[in-house]
């Protein structure tokens, strides 16, 4: 997969995730600032203390960390495997 590609699947991901049960398109902003984050982060644990605050910054609601963590899982997954090829 190419960048876009994997900025695409990441970006699916997180679109159907709807942690506060909003709608998949209601997150755009929050979907843009993960994926910026994840360029520089290394790890799932790290990524999901970042999803959390990214989320709990806009919504001004808490989030489960193991939710996050999840989710960073998924992402991390998906960036470890930016260059393999169908």
């Amino acid at each position: 997969m190419n960048t876009q590609q994997v900025n695409m699947a990441m970006a699916e991901v997180l679109r159907s995730w709807d942690p506060f049960q909003e709608g998949e398109d209601f997150y755009e902003t929050e979907i843009a600032d993960v994926l910026l984050a994840i360029r520089d982060i290394e790890t799932a644990s790290e990524l999901a203390g970042k999803i959390q605050g990214i989320y709990e910054f806009s919504f001004e609601q808490q989030l489960a960390f193991d939710d996050c963590l999840n989710i960073a899982e998924q992402l991390c997954n998906i960036k470890g495997n930016e260059s393999c090829t169908l």
